[in-house]
């Protein structure tokens, strides 16, 4: 697949997530992809200013604009998780990574915590595979998203900001009729302590989505008085520093 960015256009990305320079030209790889997720979370935020500020008040998806907007323009801004989805799916294509994007069902939530069923798709995660594993990338899911890639392995834990552990879990949803083992879906659960249930943030499969639903999900996303984008101001920035190995790290929001 051909990226919608040039060479150039990428360059001018991995600057403005400050990303160094050694790793401009690296291969693709896991830590290549920690390094990226780690950069692209601490220097694009999550946003939805363009909805409720903007003469249009429209959500434009389209990669160039995109890249005008976020990059660009240097005013650090960034987007709602299509927004910044699309445009990290593009450039990943771009670094030479096995990248497509997959339709997400994100429970709503009382007081903060997740609750009730699954709606229908409305937001998005990267997935990637390397050397034959797959890995779920999210880096447009706000404060509580995952600030590593995850790998698509059933029940492993990762420790995310503070005392917050994430995990994917491979099963049905209630809503779900037909049950069989292509049926399940990796759903994405948290818990901010050991000693606390597990709860699930959202659900996504494997099948990837494309560039035309993504036109149906923005659409239902940024206009349906349902929707939390319509009627709720939202911004989220990532801290980044460097950690006790000498790597960078997410450390707080």
């Amino acid at each position: 697949m051909t990226s919608a960015y040039t060479r150039d256009q990428v360059d001018q990305f991995l600057d403005y997530i400050q990303l160094p320079q050694e790793l401009h030209h690296a291969p693709p790889s896991l830590s290549f992809l920690k390094a990226l997720h780690v950069h692209m979370l601490s220097a694009v935020p999550y946003e939805n200013l363009s909805l409720h500020y903007s003469p249009s008040h429209t959500i434009n998806t389209d990669p160039q604009h995109l890249f005008q907007r976020i990059v660009v323009s240097r005013r650090g801004r960034g987007g709602y998780c299509m927004e910044v989805a699309l445009l990290y799916n593009q450039m990943l294509i771009a670094l030479g990574f096995d990248v497509y994007t997959a339709g997400v069902r994100t429970r709503s939530r009382l007081e903060g915590v997740p609750q009730g069923d699954f709606p229908g798709w409305i937001h998005i995660v990267n997935i990637v595979t390397l050397n034959g594993s797959k890995f779920h990338i999210d880096i447009g899911f706000g404060g509580d998203g995952a600030t590593m890639p995850m790998p698509l392995i059933d029940g492993l834990i990762h420790q995310n900001i503070g005392t917050q552990q994430i995990r994917l879990v491979r099963d049905w949803i209630s809503t779900r009729t037909k049950r069989t083992e292509e049926t399940k879906l990796w759903i994405y659960q948290y818990h901010n302590d050991v000693d606390r249930d597990w709860n699930s943030f959202y659900a996504f499969p494997e099948l990837e989505s494309m560039p035309a639903d993504w036109e149906v999900v923005n659409w239902y996303t940024s206009t349906h008085p349902k929707s939390l984008q319509t009627y709720t101001v939202l911004a989220i920035k990532f801290l980044r520093r460097t950690g006790a190995s000498g790597e960078q790290e997410i450390f707080g929001k």
